[in-house]
């Protein structure tokens, strides 16, 4: 049977997140892989993967909020809100460059759009707001990618979602970033605490609107997923079935350890009584409570849901008789 579990990739820049995948399907011999949340091609950083009946546990890693940095190049905007991209917005009064970290000399308006400034449209975007997402992207329309839509000339229209952001800061300003196709006159480094959904590129763009000239971003990196950080996950060419992880130790689900009748029942699709208190249970109010049950050694064999009086299965995880 394919081994179960989750593994913690760290992604490089110019690597699909599907291609992130070939490694697991080598060593792990088998094709039933799968990952939550995918990461732009130039994009890096965290991608949790799973093997076998762990793919199933997937929606639920997906479902957590996020943590990346990126760097916001303010002047220009391009079609695949990328610092590379075909520009298709260049700000004119910005046209006339000296070197990053000097002042611009611009035909007219502010010399400079300074850290302050852009420190006093953060507030802005935080909390619950509409984001579009961008034109290249794998929103479908009509069943087809918008990025497909899009490299095929097609008008491409996309609809505001409701995201999260928990938190945006600056981190850092004025480096530089190989290959700009536009004129930049400020580049910011941000770090952004947000929700399943969010676009990076999509929030360079507003922020740059905000400021009132146009942007887009570089160097995206996801540091972290839920409780689980990218400190903690490997690059592909070093993946060894030793980086195979129990999915308790990624999803954070109470454990519940059931006797070997209540394992078989478990196993048979059937619920059982459960009169122990579970500490560490979800508090949002109208959500499913899951837990992970698992057999007397403290090997999960499953998600089940927790109602007072009794734990329900919800699919089975284990290895088959």
């Amino acid at each position: 049977m394919t081994p179960s579990g989750f593994v913690l990739l760290d992604k490089i820049a110019g690597e699909t997140s599907f291609k992130a995948l070939f490694p697991l399907k080598r060593v792990f011999c088998t094709k039933r892989v799968g990952h939550a949340g995918t990461l732009d091609l130039r994009a890096s950083g965290l991608i949790i993967a799973a093997t076998g009946r762990a793919t199933r546990l997937l929606p639920y890693i997906e479902a957590k909020d996020k943590c990346y940095t990126f760097r916001l190049h303010l002047g220009y905007e391009t079609d695949t809100l990328e610092w590379d991209g075909e520009v298709v917005e260049q700000d004119a009064r910005f046209d006339k460059l000296s070197d990053l970290g000097k002042s611009p000399e611009p035909a007219e308006g502010p010399s400079r759009i300074s850290r302050e400034d852009l420190e006093c449209v953060l507030p802005q975007f935080i909390g619950d707001i509409d984001q579009v997402p961008p034109n290249y992207c794998a929103v479908k329309i009509n069943g087809h990618r918008a990025s497909d839509l899009a490299n095929r000339g097609r008008d491409v229209e996309l609809k505001p979602r409701r995201i999260h952001i928990e938190s945006l800061k600056v981190v850092g300003e004025g480096l530089v970033t190989e290959g700009c196709t536009g004129k930049c006159f400020a580049t910011f480094d941000l770090e952004c605490n947000c929700s399943k959904g969010t676009y990076i590129r999509s929030l360079g763009r507003d922020l740059a609107r905000a400021l009132g000239t146009y942007g887009c971003v570089s160097m995206i990196r996801r540091h972290r997923i839920g409780n689980v950080t990218v400190d903690r996950a490997v690059r592909g060419d070093a993946l060894t079935p030793e980086h195979l992880l129990p999915v308790d130790q990624v999803l954070d689900f109470p454990v519940v350890r059931l006797n070997d009748d209540q394992v078989k029942a478990i196993r048979l699709g059937n619920w059982v009584p459960w009169r122990t208190p579970v500490e560490n249970l979800s508090t949002t109010p109208g959500s499913e409570k899951f837990v992970f049950t698992a057999d007397k050694d403290g090997a999960v064999i499953g998600l089940g849901v927790y109602d007072p009086g009794r734990i329900c299965p919800k699919f089975y995880l284990g290895q088959d008789e």
